[in-house]
C-alpha cells in the first residue's frame, strides 16, 4: 500500500514538473503582505497591538479571497490532464487502487497548501520585523498555523472534487472565489464551523487574531468535511470507471 502511494505520488508529481501554478502561492501573499505592512505602518496610531494589528491587514484579504482562489486553481489544474487531453482511460486503468490515485492528487494539493501557509507566516514574520515591531512574536501563530492549515486541507478536498466534476478549469475556481467571500458572511453570522471554505479563514484568526473558537469544534467538523468530499471523490471515479467501461 505505501509503495502504491509514493508511486501516485510520483506520478502527479511528473504531471505538474515545469508547472508555473505553484509560483502565484508565493506571489498573492507577498502583495497582500506588502499591502498589509503598509497599511499598518499608515494606521500605526490606530493599530495599536503590533503583531496582532498586523495579522489582521496581512490577512484582510488573503485568506477570504486570495486562498481559496490559488487552492481553486491548483485543483483545476491536477484535474486538467485528465479533462483535456483525454486521459481519462489511463488514469483510470492504472495498476493502482482509484482511493490511491485520488490520494496521490490530494497529496500534491496540500501540499502546496502547507508551504504557502508557511510563506504566509514567513513574510508575516520578516514584515513584523521591517515594521519595527520589538515586541515578542505571538505564540498563537503556531495554533493559527496548525488549525488554518486543517481548513486548508478542507478546502483541497472540497476543490478537487468540483474539480473532477466540473470539466471546466475556471468554473471551479470561480466557486471557491464565491466560496471564500460568501465564508465571510457565514462567519459573521456564526456558522463558519459549518461551512468549509470559512474553516480555513477561522483557523488563520483571518482579520481578528483575537477571535475565540472551539478547536476540538474546529479539528472534529475539518475531519468531517475531509471524510466526506473525498470518500464522494473516490465513489465518482468508481461511477467514472464504470461508465468507461
Amino acid at each position: 500500500m505505501q509503495t502504491s502511494y509514493l508511486r501516485a505520488v510520483k506520478a502527479e508529481s511528473l504531471k505538474l514538473k515545469r508547472s508555473p501554478v505553484w509560483l502565484a502561492f508565493f506571489a498573492l501573499p507577498m502583495i497582500s503582505a506588502f499591502f498589509g505592512t503598509m497599511n499598518y505602518k499608515m494606521n500605526i496610531g490606530i493599530l495599536k497591538s503590533e503583531w496582532y494589528s498586523l495579522w489582521s491587514q496581512h490577512t484582510l484579504f488573503l485568506c477570504y479571497l486570495f486562498m481559496p482562489a490559488l487552492i481553486g486553481t491548483y485543483c483545476s489544474y491536477l484535474w486538467r490532464l485528465e479533462h483535456t487531453r483525454h486521459n481519462w482511460n489511463c488514469f483510470l486503468t492504472a495498476p493502482l487502487p482509484l482511493s490511491i490515485l485520488y490520494l496521490g492528487k490530494l497529496t500534491q494539493a496540500v501540499r502546496i497548501s502547507i508551504l504557502g501557509n508557511l510563506w504566509i507566516f514567513t513574510l508575516f514574520f520578516i514584515c513584523g520585523k521591517l515594521a519595527g515591531i520589538q515586541s515578542p512574536f505571538p505564540l498563537e501563530a503556531l495554533e493559527w498555523f496548525l488549525c488554518g492549515t486543517l481548513g486548508a486541507v478542507v478546502v483541497c478536498c472540497v476543490q478537487l472534487l468540483l474539480s473532477l466534476v466540473i470539466r471546466s478549469f475556471a468554473v471551479p475556481i470561480g466557486i471557491a472565489l464565491a466560496g471564500g467571500i460568501f465564508g465571510l458572511y457565514m462567519t459573521n453570522h456564526d456558522y463558519g464551523m459549518d461551512y468549509p471554505y470559512s474553516i480555513y479563514c477561522l483557523g488563520m484568526r483571518a482579520n481578528n487574531p483575537n477571535m475565540e473558537i472551539s478547536v476540538s469544534t474546529l479539528v472534529v467538523n475539518s475531519l468531517g468535511y475531509i471524510i466526506i468530499f473525498a470518500a464522494l471523490s473516490v465513489f465518482y471515479l468508481r461511477r467514472h470507471e464504470i461508465a468507461a467501461n
